[in-house]
């Protein structure tokens, strides 16, 4: 069920869309941010209040990468895969962070810190190879600067 405060942020969204349906992406990264992910109760609670079907929401919500359909960890490391991060050590840091963090892409460390994503460039080219970690960029990676960097993560 969505809470007060979600309802009131999602109708505060319908007033940037000229159809209440058009703030469906707003709804989900509204539940999302407070939930952490996306589960399909919460898709039906979503579809709905914007009075669509579950199957509809549910559709939009899978298309885009940055909603998440299943628990992830408190903090999402995104590895840029673009050309520039391949050819400056790509490979190498991505071969350390699943070392490290016990996982494959899309996994969660056992502690529920982390989840491993790749994505596409994150316009950190001159700074390559990079990571997106929740909302700050890293660049010019090496594991010595990585582990520095996963240190100052709860």
């Amino acid at each position: 069920m969505l809470s007060a405060i979600e309802k009131k942020e999602i109708e505060e969204a319908f007033k940037d869309y000229r159809f209440e349906q058009a703030a469906c992406i707003e709804a989900l990264k509204i539940v999302q941010r407070r939930r952490g992910w996306v589960s399909d109760e919460d898709i039906k609670d979503i579809a709905a209040f914007l009075e669509m079907s579950p199957d509809e929401l549910d559709s939009i919500a899978t298309f885009y990468s940055l909603i998440f359909r299943r628990p992830v960890g408190r903090h999402i490391i995104f590895v840029c895969d673009s050309v520039s991060c391949w050819v400056m050590g790509y490979e190498k840091i991505v071969a350390y962070l699943k070392t490290t963090l016990g996982v494959d892409w899309g996994g969660t460390s056992s502690d529920g810190r982390f989840t491993l994503l790749p994505t596409a460039c994150i316009g950190e080219c001159e700074r390559a190879p990079a990571i997106l970690i929740d909302d700050m960029v890293y660049g010019d990676l090496d594991e010595r600067k990585i582990e520095e960097i996963l240190s100052g993560y709860e």
